[in-house]
């Protein structure tokens, strides 16, 4: 391998989701660098077993045990081992042979997940935002006593973290977190009460899942995002700020106390962030169409309209509060989405539902992880009306 180090073994968490199919495609391409050890994911059997045999994983998890015992009818001669529950999943991050940790798996699981690898010491390329929002001071504590990396894959902090070496952190006076605006950008508050779940699942932008992409017409997507940014960068809320970016090319940007803006720029594809995270200090090659500025003539920005968009101001609440308020603000809007999905409830009433369990839920400033799950159980509770 001409002096190059042997490759280092990664899992991919969420391995059936956008995220995991970035991964996969990163993965592939650079073989001398990675070996894929394991995949995983909830319960989309025939989806994880596609992706095991492509990337050659020797092991499968599904965290959902019914769906591993439905998959194992599907396995074939040379197959990976099929393993099922949290606990299979947890076995993959500890594994010493693990040098890297793509986390993209949702829910409780990927939370606790998030957190074992940074108790193993693991590079955690983080694409949960559960882990952050909901258990944000946690995460960052057990990763410095532990030695961890965590270096983001979301589009926005993945854009951070990299301007962030532009200088030194005592330097850096506001980070600003791009937005596209939705597919309602420019509608007034009063317009919105009669959208349609496939009006807000029309993204002008990205291709994501059912809620990430109704966050984002509300901009609760920006929200936690926010609460994310104000844990994994140390920065205090009033140094965060948001700026609607249609054009979704520049991903987010950081003021230094000398008035320099840095900011990064690329095309809307989540491979970019994916391929960062794996190389990481390392800048890998990427294949395809170069980024070139004169196809973006014009790149326009304008401030949020928090009157149209109220669930944005509750993202800055939740990252001045810490405590339990992100872990009640991601599980109430959760379920509001769901019932807006599912046609019982109008669009504003996310952002109400989502600013009522933040207000009434019974707050904790310092909470273990098992009072975050019990804050996590009362606004789903509560956002069911329950």
């Amino acid at each position: 391998m001409s002096g190059r180090l042997a490759p280092r073994g990664v899992v991919v968490l969420g391995a059936t989701g956008s995220v995991g199919a970035s991964a996969a495609d990163v993965l592939e391409a650079h073989p001398e660098r990675f070996v894929t050890r394991a995949v995983a994911a909830h319960r989309r059997g025939p989806e994880l077993l596609a992706a095991a045999r492509r990337l050659g994983a020797r092991v499968a998890v599904l965290v959902d045990e019914q769906a591993a015992a439905d998959a194992r009818a599907l396995l074939r001669p040379g197959d990976p081992e099929l393993r099922a529950g949290v606990a299979a999943l947890l076995d993959l991050v500890r594994d010493p042979a693990t040098a890297i940790v793509v986390q993209a798996i949702t829910g409780a699981a990927g939370l606790a997940a998030s957190v074992e690898a940074a108790r193993a010491g693991k590079r955690l390329a983080l694409a949960n935002k559960e882990s952050l929002v909901v258990a944000g001071p946690l995460l960052m504590q057990v990763a410095r006593q532990h030695g961890a990396e965590i270096v983001p894959v979301d589009s926005e902090h993945s854009a951070l973290f990299q301007c962030l070496a532009a200088g030194r952190r005592q330097e850096v006076r506001r980070l600003i977190l791009t937005a596209s605006g939705g597919p309602f950008r420019g509608r007034a508050a009063a317009s919105l009460g009669g959208v349609t779940p496939a009006e807000a699942l029309r993204h002008p932008t990205w291709q994501m899942g059912p809620r990430i992409t109704v966050d984002s017409a509300t901009l609760m997507n920006k929200a936690l995002e926010v609460i994310e940014a104000r844990w994994l960068f140390d920065v205090p809320a009033e140094r965060i700020e948001v700026v609607v970016h249609p054009q979704s090319i520049v991903h987010s940007m950081v003021e230094f106390e000398d008035g320099s803006v840095v900011a990064q720029m690329s095309k809307p594809d989540m491979r970019g962030p994916v391929r960062y995270a794996l190389g990481y200090p390392e800048r890998l090659p990427a294949p395809g169409t170069r980024f070139d500025v004169r196809d973006y003539a014009r790149l326009t920005f304008e401030p949020p309209d928090r009157e149209a968009f109220p669930a944005l101001g509750l993202g800055f609440e939740a990252a001045r509060r810490g405590g339990t308020a992100g872990a009640a603000l991601n599980a109430a809007d959760e379920v509001a989405v769901a019932r807006f999905l599912a046609g019982q409830v109008p669009f504003p009433d996310i952002a109400r539902t989502a600013a009522a369990a933040l207000a009434q839920h019974p707050f904790e400033a310092a909470p273990s992880l098992q009072r975050l799950a019990q804050a996590d159980a009362w606004a789903r509770a509560f956002a069911t009306g329950g």
